[in-house]
């Protein structure tokens, strides 16, 4: 199974983008950005909590469609998935 990942703004500075990563079937979005961001001290605190989980504020997408941070450690990537790790968002 192939699976890309992307991080955009500042999470993009520290992980990088564009990540393709091949994940076992059954395998949630969160525990595969976390193997993903622990590449990166700053980065995965960035991203996760002191638990382990997202941080509220994250943004993430699955093909395009927003997926509630509680629900990340539930929800299982696909083969084909691309998967969208965003900052909050500012705008004006």
């Amino acid at each position: 199974m192939s699976v890309k990942v992307r991080f955009f703004a500042r999470f993009r500075e520290l992980l990088g983008t564009d990540i393709f990563a091949e994940p076992a079937n059954d395998t949630p979005i969160a525990l595969l950005v976390a193997g993903i961001a622990r590449k990166n001290p700053d980065g995965y605190d960035a991203i996760f909590d002191e638990h382990g989980t997202f941080r509220e504020f994250v943004i993430v997408m699955q093909n395009g469609k927003r997926v509630e941070t509680a629900d990340a450690a539930t929800v299982m990537v696909a083969d084909g998935d691309e998967i969208a790790i965003f900052p909050p968002v500012a705008g004006g």
